[in-house]
């Protein structure tokens, strides 16, 4: 299976990022996954890449060209297609994705994952949608799509297929189905 993750090229400030995203690298690549993500040899891109690596695991980075002229590229992964733009970028790992996690990231983690929620929420789209909620970290989001459904503007079932992971063993359980 192909999971995308969707995370940033930073590492953050808590402690608690780093050791995660290696365990969810270790399990992608040990359980017979395959990781598709940004491409990024920094932060915690290049963290979970090189841990699905290390565990024997396939890794697909999808980069736009504007990142490989400024050298962001990680060069020890199995493949790595470059886009023209961003637009292509998103595209392309929802193309190729059979599960999707976003692990606490930035603005643009938060713009990937709420494309792929929409879909998810519209049909358009039938994998899982997971927001690893590491430390409450997407407590809020959680909160506000409750909000909509509270305010008549989702519904549980257009919501169907969202999930909210606590940990790596809610996440495989979700994957595992």
């Amino acid at each position: 299976m192909n999971i995308t993750v969707y995370l940033g090229a930073n590492t953050g400030n808590d402690p608690a990022f780093l050791p995660a995203v290696q365990e969810l690298g270790n399990w992608i690549g040990a359980n017979g996954h395959a990781l598709v993500y940004g491409g990024s040899k920094s932060g915690l891109m290049g963290a979970l890449a090189d841990s699905v690596l290390e565990a024997d695991g396939h890794v697909t980075g999808v980069e736009p060209s504007f990142f490989i002229e400024a050298e962001f590229q990680h060069d020890g992964i199995d493949d790595l297609i470059v886009t023209s733009d961003m637009a292509e970028r998103k595209a392309k790992m929802i193309e190729l994705g059979d599960a999707f996690i976003a692990f606490p990231g930035g603005t643009g983690t938060l713009e990937e994952i709420a494309e792929v929620m929409s879909a998810v929420s519209l049909g358009h789209l039938s994998a899982p949608c997971i927001l690893y909620n590491l430390d409450g970290y997407y407590n809020d989001l959680k909160a506000l799509l409750e909000h909509m459904i509270d305010k008549g503007l989702s519904s549980p079932r257009r919501q169907q297929g969202i999930y909210f992971a606590e940990d790596l063993r809610e996440i495989a359980s979700i994957i595992n189905g």
